[in-house]
């Protein structure tokens, strides 16, 4: 879900879904941080970087009429494994396996890139 309701109301969403053993899926690493299953989208981080380099063009001089739209190439999955047990869902091998990997490297658990 997007937009201004659904952010407003991200808690109630969070605890409705729960009380409802609903095992959604959100498209924001706050979501699921704050007790949702899982989330998945853009990584923003990534985004504001990108934003940056677009400020640095602009005030270079760029139009910025004339600057390429771009779609972020890097995005963000989280799951709240807390979340999963209370709804008595397994978090598949092959996920648990990435997150393990991915600690050993130094890098953040949850974070994958596409």
């Amino acid at each position: 879900m997007t937009g201004s309701a659904a952010e407003i109301h991200h808690d109630l969403i969070i605890a409705l879904a729960g009380r409802y053993r609903i095992p959604a899926v959100y498209n924001s690493r706050l979501e699921a941080a704050d007790g949702g299953f899982i989330s998945y989208g853009p990584d923003f981080v990534d985004q504001f970087r990108s934003a940056a380099g677009y400020v640095d063009r602009i005030l270079k001089g760029e139009k910025p009429s004339e600057l390429p739209v771009q779609a972020p190439t890097k995005f963000e999955l989280l799951i709240n494994r807390q979340t999963a047990k209370a709804l008595d869902l397994d978090v598949p091998l092959y996920l648990q396996q990435l997150e393990s990997s991915r600690r050993r490297l130094g890098r953040c658990s949850h974070v994958f890139g596409l």
